[in-house]
Parts: structure tokens; sequence; C-alpha cells
């Protein structure tokens, strides 16, 4: 019989291109679910589930206290799955053609203002060694070019083009992207260079971006850096490599750039996903447009 689980995960490794750190999710979702049946009636079999079972898994999520918005994201690679095997004629049947999402909040993500990113760039002492012009480099990177975690500890050595003063990034199911980088982190990335080349790290001599050790950096590690660091001058509640991304979009627009050409530096796929961005360019567009509009000049 053929392992649908593993064919799935072959589909979207080498159909779907996504990343094998998506992959891993979408198939700990469904391994998670197997274990959860199994564990309930042990001659279940992910093939022949019905939409009760799929049902009393989430029901056993939310009790677990796991929020709306993972459990969506969990069904949502088991319906991928069963879309895959409906696909592939291994069942005839979908057992979640017939589910709907939980209620979820929409959280808004708060941008940090151009003062603070000032402030961390400009008025954090920044050690003269490696790891000090590294950390910099890590910060600017991020909100220089709008580029995600795993993209910036993804790029290679031949990843930067110092002619062309562009980085070549390769984003979510494979698709490469070309970014500009800004004279101000072609100097940072040139000096990263030369601290990177006099300390001889040959552990991963193809990967930019390395520890002291010359080995890759982790997700984690990137993630506490610009946590600590936006920690010093930031009261906001989260303070993350992605919310680096969100506050690179909405300066762009902010300051004038065009949606669609947010949506190219950003990587996206469509419109859709780039116009979760710019709720905060809409509150600075507003203030503009109470100040400017004659119809409002006599109002407070």
């Amino acid at each position: 019989m053929i392992n649908s689980k593993q064919a799935y995960v072959d589909y979207l490794l080498k159909e779907k291109n996504y990343s094998p750190l998506t992959v891993r999710a979408y198939s700990d979702d469904v391994v998670s679910f197997e274990k959860f049946i199994n564990e309930h009636d042990s001659d279940a079999v992910l093939e022949e589930v019905n939409y009760s079972q799929v049902r009393g898994w989430v029901v056993f999520l939310v009790e677990q206290e796991v929020s709306n918005t993972s459990v969506n994201r969990k069904v949502s690679s088991l319906k991928s799955f069963y879309k895959f095997l409906l696909r592939s004629k291994q069942i005839t049947v979908n057992p979640l053609q017939e589910h709907k999402s939980l209620k979820t909040e929409r959280k808004v993500q708060v941008p940090f203002s151009e003062k603070e990113l000032q402030d961390v760039i400009e008025k954090i002492e920044y050690p003269d060694d490696f790891e000090g012009v590294r950390n910099r480099l890590i910060v600017e990177l991020f909100y220089t070019t709008g580029m995600r975690r795993a993209e910036l500890i993804g790029l290679k050595m031949n990843s930067y083009n110092a002619v062309t003063k562009t980085l070549r990034v390769l984003g979510k199911r494979n698709k490469e992207r070309v970014l500009p980088v800004l004279g101000c982190t072609a100097e940072l990335i040139n000096i990263y260079l030369e601290k990177r080349k006099e300390l001889s790290l040959v552990g991963d001599s193809e990967i930019l971006m390395l520890n002291n050790r010359g080995n890759k950096l982790s997700e984690s590690f990137v993630y506490r850096l610009i946590n600590s660091y936006f920690s010093i001058v930031s009261g906001k509640v989260k303070k993350s490599p992605h919310i680096l991304r969100h506050t690179f979009a909405t300066h762009l627009l902010n300051n004038g750039a065009d949606l669609n050409s947010v949506k190219e530096l950003l990587g996206h796929a469509s419109l859709a996903s780039t116009q979760v961005y710019t709720h905060s360019s809409l509150a600075e567009l507003k203030k503009v447009y109470g100040k400017a509009h004659p119809r409002n000049q006599n109002n407070p």
C-alpha cells in the first residue's frame, strides 16, 4: 500500500516547492492528528477517518488551550493532506469538506516608529568586532530589505553582488527575488565580510551570516537578538524579525511607495498578502488628510 504521508511530503517538496520548514510543519500536524485518532481507536487509519474524528481533534486542541489561530493552521494542514489524497484517488470523500474555521480575533501588528529604528541603529553602541558588526548588519538587513528571518539565515556568500548592490533571496516555495541594497547597508556588508575574513570562519563557508563558531545562525538566535535590541528602545509588546519586516513595509508606504512595489520587495504572491501592512499607512494618511482638507480647516 502507498505510504500516503510520505507521498504527501514528496508532493509538497517536489510539486508545490514548499520549503523544508513548511513541509515539516504540515507533516507534523498530520502526524499529530494520526496519533490522536490512534489513541482513541488503535485500528483507525488516516485514509478512513470521518468528520466526527476531525471534530474530536479540534475539541481536544481547544481544551488544551491551543489558540484558535493555531487550531485553524493545524486543520489547514489536514485539509491540504486530504485534498492530496482525494486528488491522488486514495480516498473518495474529503472528511473536511464541510469544516468551518474557528473564529479568531485579528490582531493588529504594531510596527516600530522611525525614531525607534533610528535609536536602534544610531544610539546603541555596537562593538567594533565581528559580533558587533554582524548584529548591526542583521538589524539593517531586516529594516532596509524587508526579508524574512529564514531568508536572512539562508543567504549565501554569492547572494550579494557588490557591483550592482543587490541581494538574491530564496523565499517561500523556493521563489527567488533580487533586492536592492542601500549604500549604508552595502558599506556595512563590506565591513562584515572583512571581519569574517579576519576570523577565518570556515565552518559553513558558503553561508553569509555566521555565528562566532563559523556555523549557520539559528532562528531562535536571530529572534532573541532582535528582541533584545528593540527592548532597549521600545515598549511595544511584540519585538521580532517579523515586526521589522512589517515596519519596512509600513515605512515605505508611509513615505509614498506604491503597494505593488512593496509587494514585489516582500516577495508576496498577491496584493492581498501585502494589504495587511496598510493599516498603519492608512492612519498616517488620515492625519495628513485631516490637516490638509479645506472642509476640516475650522475643526479642532
